[in-house]
């Protein structure tokens, strides 16, 4: 951690669709990935008024990336890996793309999530659900904390209904385009049965693609 963030003074940003127009006409599971990541963003916020409204100050901030570095089981879903990987390849540019390719490629030792550069998340528009949901009130946490072992209390609780909204966007990309089937995935769990460790992955697969971007593009 760069630094120690102290609680926010300020209100959360509102919630914004984020677009990428030229692209979500190329590749339409981008515009449901970004839907559901509206939802998912739009839940947040009112979990915050909420919790702020009881007395609670969110503690998390840029340069704060505790969690990015004690959390080893971040779970990413297939649409979401999508979308980190498009951002990764095509979007991403100048010093921190070759920083995140280099780490991609070299990436025995580290301890922290791949995509963290110099505390910061290279692809923080595209961050998965779990990233965007975990946030922490009252004090920053320590280095090497996961504060939902040490004082769940401080850690915000996702409020259900936007969650499984967002799954509810997501699922038809899946295949799964009856609305009981989708409520009936979402309400028994097995949406997660979806999920992969975001550690586990294969980014040095990711870290090729890149370079094979790059050389599509010189020519």
């Amino acid at each position: 951690m760069s630094h120690k963030s102290q609680p926010s003074q300020t209100a959360y940003p509102p919630p914004q669709r984020i677009f990428f127009s030229e692209h979500e006409q190329r590749l339409p599971w981008l515009s449901i990935l970004m839907e559901a990541y509206l939802i998912t963003d739009q839940g947040i916020s009112e979990g915050i008024k909420r919790e702020e409204k009881q007395g609670k100050l969110l503690a998390c901030g840029r340069g704060c990336a505790s969690c990015c570095k004690s959390h080893e089981s971040i779970p990413v879903y297939p649409l979401e890996l999508m979308g980190m990987t498009w951002y990764a390849t095509e979007i991403l540019y100048g010093p921190l793309r070759q920083q995140l390719e280099q780490q991609l490629q070299h990436l025995e030792g580290l301890n922290s999530c791949p995509f963290l550069i110099n505390d910061v998340c290279s692809i923080h528009p595209v961050r998965p659900m779990a990233c965007r949901n975990f946030n922490v009130f009252n004090r920053s946490c320590e280095a090497g904390e996961d504060a939902y072992y040490t004082r769940r209390k401080d850690v915000l609780t996702p409020i259900k209904k936007y969650n499984d909204e967002a799954f509810n966007v997501m699922l038809p990309f899946y295949g799964v385009k009856n609305k009981a089937e989708r409520r009936k995935m979402i309400k028994s769990g097995e949406m997660h049965r979806l999920a992969r460790v975001m550690r586990d992955l294969n980014w040095q697969s990711l870290a090729e693609k890149m370079r094979a971007f790059d050389r599509m593009k010189s020519k």
